[in-house]
């Protein structure tokens, strides 16, 4: 039995322990990332960058044009590169004439004085060098990798909606974590260890050449011996590599999903089967790591007695040299710590490739991110709405040459005019008419929707899960922007609007609230970041969350962190609502703020909501059809289209949908 449940947990986490389809899927067009444990996750490092990138020759060229600006500092390291090479490999060179002078009985202490002298002085030089190249070096890649950073940050705020609600979270995150930081390892280190390597391989080779041809000929024997070693095990290094990766990224995710939902694993009793997948997990891990870390850790041992065999081969036939042709011990002696030296260079460099290709993968999944398609840009002539102190009103800002000009009755209610701009004051009237939008091309999701809002009224929108009440919702935003139809408020298209200007004008009320790490104060101020702490507490009491804050250990001052953990759902609803109060908004909207709360905290949350829509332009996207009875209109809505409308009482005398669901005859899907 205990086989057969094996069994199926490795059919069931096949996908997921394969890093071979992992690859393929972490390639996949458009950036998808497979879902489930162990995927998208910061600490399952399910996302390590690896395999090879596509485009290797515009991928270097946009990486160059992040360190393009510091070519001076490039050009020191280059030449400390160089100059700490030379040093290292004069250096060594340097003992064959002190040895030649000890051996032939011309040198004496002051001799070998001098040649220590001198050698410590060009390794001095090549210290120097090493620490000065490590150090620019540093500084150039840590203002590459946050340039990087920070242009990935703002094309992230310019993304719309849509690439959120279609990529993994933790796949954008894992952008910022495993991808950049493989880019800034390679900027680091990896970049300098390969020019360095090569440096130090042609100039190994000429001073063995210069030293001795037929020793040189021996070394360079042993050369595609090293080289095939390297391969060979460097290949099976890297698959068992990717694998251990794999399966704790795995194991990781497992153990976060698990601790996450652990009231529902006790609820239902899965402690036992918890317990077995963990362990299956588990082993598998510790059957990967065994083999990534044997072979791992004897890529050393291998090279070093295979350059102990060169370097014993060498010394054999040079020791035969310099009895039957007269070759100083002196260059023996060089000539042997230089072939010793020969295969260091070589298999740093077959390594470096590695980190090379999966940082430069990396660096194309962060490229992909900026590549993403943004928001459409503003219209030519996009209003702004300028908010007036003075008078604590805001007016639409509308450019004399726009078309917008030429509509019928535009001069009727005009507030004033300069120069460029008409200004007209900014009440909140929300129309739709015959709006069609749909996700995705094959699937309308409303279909020729039509309303209006005038302001200070509240509408309600009623209907069963999927019906596209949500939807309505985003396309007043501008989250999405409908395929057929218009949208105005106040007789502006949203279109027509500045993005910026029209969200600062919406306010909105989430089901799922998020809180910032920060204090109360902070998490409120959200909605005007220049709002004094006056109009902060007074936003509080509008929304009824002020006594409990002052309730709280250091009242507004309290930090708040984890999406506020240390408050209860409906202490974190209020502050939303707060937060939204103090926006000035005049238009509301608020999407199910209340479904997930008690009836008790419902009450306090109404009573702010209440106040808050006192003076607004309110949408409302209600479960509990009790929190609407008071609206000015309610539209039910079915598959996408507004099937009845009216108000609370004008509904329940058509004793259609609506009434069906009020009374209990039908259920809310």
């Amino acid at each position: 039995m205990r086989q057969e449940k094996l069994e199926y947990l490795q059919k069931k986490y096949e996908s997921r322990l394969n890093p071979a389809k992992d690859a393929a899927l972490d390639m996949a067009p458009g950036g998808a990332m497979p879902k489930g444990p162990g995927h998208g996750r910061r600490g399952g490092r399910g996302n390590m960058p690896g395999g090879k990138p596509k485009n290797v020759r515009i991928t270097v060229g946009r990486l160059l044009s992040y360190i393009a600006h510091e070519k001076w500092k490039l050009g020191v390291v280059f030449f400390c590169v160089i100059g700490g090479t030379i040093a290292n490999l004069a250096g060594s060179y340097m003992l064959r004439p002190v040895i030649n002078g000890l051996t032939s009985g011309d040198g004496n202490i002051a001799f070998l004085l001098k040649g220590i002298l001198t050698m410590a002085a060009i390794y001095l030089i090549g210290v120097a060098a090493q620490y000065l190249q490590q150090r620019i070096m540093i500084e150039v890649s840590q203002n590459a990798i946050m340039k990087l950073r920070k242009d990935l940050f703002h094309k992230l705020q310019k993304l719309p909606v849509r690439y959120y609600d279609t990529n993994n979270h933790g796949d954008v995150m894992s952008r910022f974590t495993n991808d950049v930081d493989a880019v800034g390892e390679m900027l680091n280190n990896t970049v300098v260890q390969l020019i360095s390597g090569a440096i130090n391989i042609i100039g190994t080779f000429s001073l063995m050449v210069y030293t001795n041809v037929w020793l040189t000929l021996i070394t360079i024997l042993m050369v595609p011996v090293m080289l095939k070693a390297v391969g060979l095990v460097g290949s099976r290094s890297r698959k068992y590599y990717r694998a251990q990766q794999a399966a704790i990224g795995t194991l990781n995710g497992y153990i976060e999903e698990t601790v996450t939902g652990q009231k529902v694993v006790k609820v239902f009793t899965h402690e036992e089967e918890a317990k077995e997948e963990f362990e299956y997990l588990n082993g598998d891990l510790r059957k990967k790591q065994i083999k990534a870390q044997f072979f791992g850790g004897i890529m050393g041992p291998v090279m070093g007695n295979l350059g102990q065999v060169s370097y014993s081969l060498t010394a054999c036939i040079g020791g035969i040299l310099c009895v039957l042709r007269g070759f100083d011990l002196g260059g023996l002696t060089v000539f042997v710590n230089y072939s010793r030296q020969f295969s260091r260079p070589l298999n740093e460099v077959a390594m470096q490739v590695n980190t090379i290709f999966s940082a430069l993968a990396g660096a194309e999944r962060v490229f992909a991110v900026m590549d993403a398609e943004p928001e459409k840009e503003d219209a030519k002539q996009a209003v702004c709405i300028m908010e007036n102190k003075d008078q604590e009103k805001s007016f639409y800002a509308i450019p004399k040459d726009s078309y917008l000009t030429g509509m019928d009755g535009f001069m009727e209610d005009v507030q004033g005019q300069d120069e460029k701009f008409y200004y007209k004051e900014v009440k909140g009237a929300v129309t739709l008419k015959n709006v069609t939008f749909g996700y995705n091309p094959d699937k309308t999701i409303l279909k020729n929707i039509s309303l209006y809002a005038k302001p200070g009224q509240k509408i309600a929108f009623v209907g069963s899960t999927g019906a596209g009440k949500t939807t309505i919702t985003n396309l007043i935003n501008r989250f999405y922007d409908i395929d057929e139809g218009s949208i105005t408020v106040d007789n502006i298209p949203v279109t027509d609007l500045e993005r910026d200007s029209l969200r600062k004008n919406v306010a909105m009320v989430l089901q799922d609230t998020h809180l910032f790490t920060g204090s109360v104060r902070e998490n409120i101020r959200y909605g005007r970041l220049d709002a004094t702490d006056e109009e902060v507490e007074a936003a509080a009491r509008m929304a009824s969350a002020h006594s409990f804050i002052m309730r709280l250990e250091h009242g507004y001052d309290t930090m708040l962190e984890g999406d506020g953990a240390n408050l209860s759902q409906g202490q974190r609803q209020l502050i939303n609502i707060a937060r939204a109060a103090i926006s000035k908004a005049p238009v509301l909207i608020l999407d199910e703020a209340t479904s997930s709360v008690d009836t008790r905290t419902e009450k306090h949350i109404e009573k702010g909501m209440d106040r808050l829509m006192a003076t607004r332009t309110t949408l409302v996207i209600a479960h509990r059809l009790s929190t609407v009875r008071n609206a000015n209109a309610i539209m039910v809505l079915e598959n996408g289209e507004i099937i009845e409308r009216g108000d609370h009482d004008d509904l329940l005398s058509q004793k259609g949908r609506y009434y069906e669901l009020y009374t209990g005859l039908s259920e809310l899907d």
